[in-house]
């Protein structure tokens, strides 16, 4: 029978869903870079949306046979009003037609660059490509584990689909031989012996001829009962069993701590909102299972949710060390460290309460690096102020706390991606 495979996909009309996959696979490089300079074009909160890519005609062109220069060819040329019969005609320089699709020629033709739409899907994928929460690893069942199925033996009831026919077969097998084992046997023995009796029967020995008629009658019966056992009986059936069984998985959570005291302006508060946006889609689109803690905080830190942390006008002075103790306080209430991968990531403009600095200092690299698998900690000003002198010394010494400088919007994505990064993955 011919097996027909039907591809029920969801693809828009005249579209080749393999086609377009191989394509992306084989411009990697090219669609990563065309997605880079269009993230330099567009806003933070932009960002998820689709984007129509233009890649050079060269990058994308395949080889093919042309005539090169030189030879002698015949040709028929349409009419035109600047030749006449008999006129030379100048060959193009390379031996094709000059120009190009980004210059001004007079003669020739040009190509325009490849242009193609990358989806939303597509434009997050290229956009968070090679990047990963560092350090992450699986830790006990969650509260709703997840399932995998594995084959666990056999089973005598399942479904047509699931049934394997060698071990029904073999079963089978056993089954006949048990039952009908014996009668064989005796079987096949009155079978010999009515030979020997039909071998040596004597004319007129009455007695001889019913022990014949005995044997016979007693062959068909065992006959009857060997027919009578079943080749294919139901309790024969084996079924695959298969059975769920919970695998450990990941569960993750990450702390945003922000400053949104009166010296970080307004600009300032933007790059450091726009730095939490990129992160919350990074985390909310590769992670199922990971939860997000926000914290904000002036002379007093708040947990707050999304539409707070981003749209709230709150502020007022500087102490930084409160939303430290507040992360700190939640991880020993909600997030044991046995069963979470914890994270953090800060913003501020490294002003601080000159006093309040150095216990910062303290609070990070005796209470919370030993309870989180990684810390990010930028600074959305030029100046080092002291709040970045006391993290530059847990830096060096702490291999799982990063900080980077944040000036401007162009440089929130190249930060990001060296702090996200995979390892052995270059940023």
């Amino acid at each position: 029978m011919l097996q027909q495979i039907i591809d029920r996909r969801l693809a828009g009309k005249n579209k080749s869903i393999g086609n377009r996959e191989r394509f992306l696979r084989r411009y990697q490089a090219q669609v990563r870079e065309a997605v880079k300079k269009a993230v330099d074009k567009r806003g933070i909160r932009d960002i998820e949306q689709g984007e129509d890519i233009s890649l050079p005609r060269r990058d994308v062109s395949e080889p093919v046979f042309h005539h090169g220069p030189g030879g002698t060819r015949e040709m028929v040329h349409p009419g035109n009003k600047e030749y006449v019969r008999g006129d030379r005609i100048k060959r193009p320089d390379g031996g094709e037609g000059g120009g190009g699709g980004s210059q001004a020629s007079d003669s020739g033709e040009g190509e325009d660059d490849f242009v193609f739409h990358l989806t939303k899907e597509e434009f997050m994928q290229v956009f968070f490509d090679d990047l990963a929460l560092p350090n992450l690893v699986k830790t006990q069942l969650a509260e709703v584990p997840e399932y995998k199925t594995q084959r666990a033996g056999f089973s005598s009831d399942g479904t047509q689909a699931n049934l394997h026919v060698m071990r029904s077969m073999r079963g089978a097998i056993g089954r006949r031989i048990a039952l009908g084992g014996d009668a064989r046997r005796e079987l096949r023995h009155l079978e010999q012996h009515l030979l020997h009796l039909q071998q040596h029967v004597d004319s007129g020995n009455g007695l001889r001829e019913r022990e014949i008629k005995d044997t016979e009658a007693r062959i068909q019966l065992l006959r009857q009962k060997v027919a009578r056992i079943p080749y294919l009986d139901p309790i024969d059936l084996r079924y695959r069993n298969r059975i769920r069984v919970p695998v450990p998985t990941t569960k993750a959570v990450m702390f945003c701590l922000m400053d949104v005291s009166g010296s970080m302006d307004e600009a300032r508060k933007d790059l450091s909102k726009r730095f939490f946006i990129l992160l919350y889609l990074f985390l909310t689109r590769h992670y199922e299972r990971i939860e997000l803690v926000f914290i904000r905080h002036h002379t007093q830190a708040q947990e707050v949710d999304e539409e707070g942390f981003f749209h709230s006008t709150e502020t007022g002075g500087t102490v930084v060390s409160s939303a430290l103790v507040l992360m700190e306080e939640i991880i020993r209430n909600r997030y044991p460290t046995s069963e979470w991968n914890i994270y953090g990531a800060q913003a501020s403009d490294g002003d601080n309460w000159h006093h309040d600095s150095g216990r910062c200092r303290q609070i990070v690299a005796e209470q919370l690096l030993p309870l989180v698998r990684y810390f990010a900690y930028v600074q959305v000003a030029e100046p080092e102020q002291n709040l970045w002198e006391e993290y530059a010394q847990i830096a060096q010494t702490h291999r799982h706390f990063a900080m980077r400088k944040v000036l401007e919007p162009s440089q929130i994505y190249p930060v990001f991606r060296e702090l996200f990064k995979k390892e052995g993955t270059p940023a």
